[in-house]
């Protein structure tokens, strides 16, 4: 006979990028709610920081008749909310809440963390405070939310992402022990700071200490919430098979559930729409590619673009670029390739020169001065990617076949230069590359396939792995996503392997890259939402049953 699953009847999801678009928990969370919306209508409630104060947030929508009674309440609590709608798919209820006053008790925050759990936040700096303070005031939104108006029979579940929300999770489990808590930790901090600093990772993953490379890397802060939290919490989770293992390395606690990333495609465009989309973006890649450069690149240019948080080593930023340098001296290359680099840096502004040229429309035959990059930047001179580019004597020279532009603005369409969104550049791609050293998951080339851009990625990444498993081997090209097999040591086979593929790719026929167009789209879909949203009911309905027993005690 099988066991019904528990579900809750309110779900309250915190994280800092609720409402805040950071990086890809933002992705996260803003595909998956529509699927959690439908089912149980504005009882999935997302907290996030009140980062704007009296700025206008494109992301909310504030709405002063939602929960306006208990809003009161709140306030005479010490709360200050705002609340309204997220604007993404499903519209979902977000809470915004001001953690700026919970500074001035932040020393006891910490003492009586220490008292009930162990964590020490004597070695804290940077973000851990910011981040903690807002933890510590969505979690008491939580439990006023709880105590006003939810009755003890609600099943009710409180869900953090990240370390960033730790404080809070121990908080509702000590004070509010009839709610179930599930963390997901997307990356471990000490994970990523292992590989951040050139360590391998990998081979000696079972000889880490996670508690001494904590130390070592001044990270003790960061790794006690994160760790703690992981043990303490009713059902603790990771987004992938090889960041699981992590966990149970560094954590010294096994993952209960594994989560993967899945997708919704809603604002895909379709037909005749995408196609017009996809025509545009190709135009604006070439006319900025041959405005900086001098040239008259045409359709037949193979388009590449890499994208996505600013980590050179863990991203495979490095890679990529070494790849492109040993393309360009590749004689099988018969197409011209611009290879884009659209990860945001210390951007300072938008090229003067290059924007006069783009407005004219017309054609040039000399470059601009530092053809390499589309905006300036505060730190030209210590800036990796530009440096590692003069290092190879990557200067985009005319003899060049393959040019490399680098993109260093968050693409939201008013960046000056590309004046497109991501979503609707990327499609103009005819391969994306994210040759990842550290990848929990991968949402980048999950993005690029849903655009029917075939994409390169490696076996370090979750998503690498979900391919390899879905197709049944090592994919390929030709499979719509090129999984590299990749370790803490074959940079070269990588970048070799990388080019190797782009070669392929531009070679192609028609009816092939046709084909392999279809299979990226193909798999994009077999990581919809509506696929992967079973994984949430079985860590649900865990941390649930813990809940319930809880209460059976008492």
């Amino acid at each position: 006979m099988t066991r019904q699953m528990l579900f809750p009847d309110y779900i309250f999801e915190s994280s800092w990028e609720v409402c805040n678009k950071v990086g890809g928990i933002y992705a996260v969370l803003s595909t998956r709610a529509k699927t959690l919306q439908d089912r149980i209508k504005d009882r999935m409630i997302f907290i996030g920081p009140d980062c704007w104060q009296q700025q206008p947030c494109n992301y909310f929508t504030e709405d002063t008749t939602l929960f306006a009674d208990w809003k009161k309440q709140a306030a005479a609590d010490g709360l200050h909310l705002k609340i309204g709608r997220w604007e993404i798919p499903g519209r979902p209820i977000a809470i915004l809440v001001d953690f700026a006053p919970f500074f001035a008790k932040k020393d006891d925050i910490y003492t009586q963390l220490w008292n009930d759990f162990q964590v020490d936040s004597l070695h804290a700096y940077g973000d851990y405070d910011e981040a903690s303070m807002f933890s510590y005031a969505a979690a008491r939104v939580v439990e006023s939310f709880y105590r006003y108006g939810l009755k003890p029979s609600q099943r009710v579940v409180y869900h953090g992402n990240e370390w960033m929300t730790g404080l809070g999770l121990l908080y509702i489990r000590k004070h509010v022990p009839e709610i179930a808590t599930v963390f997901t930790t997307h990356a471990t901090s000490i994970g990523r700071s292992i590989a951040g600093n050139n360590k391998p990772l990998y081979d000696y993953l079972f000889a880490y200490n996670g508690d001494q490379m904590a130390g070592e890397l001044n990270m003790q802060s960061k790794h006690s919430i994160e760790k703690q939290t992981a043990h303490h919490v009713d059902c603790f989770t990771t987004v992938s098979d090889i960041t699981a293992r992590e966990c149970a390395e560094l954590l010294d606690k096994p993952c209960d559930v594994v989560l993967p990333n899945g997708f919704e495609d809603n604002f895909v465009a379709k037909g005749a729409a995408f196609t017009a989309k996809r025509k545009r973006a190709r135009k604006r890649l070439l006319d900025v590619a041959n405005a900086l450069l001098g040239t008259g690149l045409g359709d037949d240019t193979l388009i590449l673009s890499t994208s996505g948080r600013y980590e050179f080593r863990n991203k495979g930023i490095d890679v990529y670029i070494e790849a492109m340098c040993r393309l360009n001296h590749d004689d099988r290359l018969q197409r011209p390739v611009v290879a884009f680099i659209e990860v945001p840096g210390w951007v300072g502004e938008a090229r003067q020169d290059l924007q006069e040229r783009l407005a004219t429309g017309k054609t040039y035959d000399q470059p601009l001065a530092s053809p390499v990059v589309t905006h300036w930047l505060h730190n030209m001179s210590d800036d990796r990617v530009l440096g590692m580019l003069d290092g190879l004597n990557m200067h985009n020279g005319v003899e060049d076949k393959v040019k490399v532009i680098f993109v260093p603005c968050y693409l939201t369409g008013d960046d000056g230069i590309m004046e497109l969104p991501y979503y609707d550049l990327i499609l103009g791609n005819d391969l994306s590359v994210y040759p990842s050293y550290y990848e929990p998951w991968g949402y980048t080339p999950l993005e690029s396939v849903a655009f029917k851009v075939p994409a390169i990625t490696t076996d370090l990444a979750g998503f690498g792995l979900w391919v390899n498993s879905e197709v049944g081997h090592q994919g390929e090209i030709r499979d719509g996503v090129k999984v590299i097999h990749r370790t803490d040591y074959n940079y070269g086979d990588v970048a070799d392997a990388i080019k190797d593929s782009v070669v392929e790719y531009a070679s192609m026929d028609e009816k092939a890259v046709a084909q392999a167009r279809e299979k990226a789209f193909k798999l994009s879909k077999k990581a919809l939402w509506e696929k992967f949203i079973t994984h949430y009911e079985k860590a649900y309905d865990m941390a649930l049953r813990k809940a319930e027993e809880r209460k059976s005690e008492n």
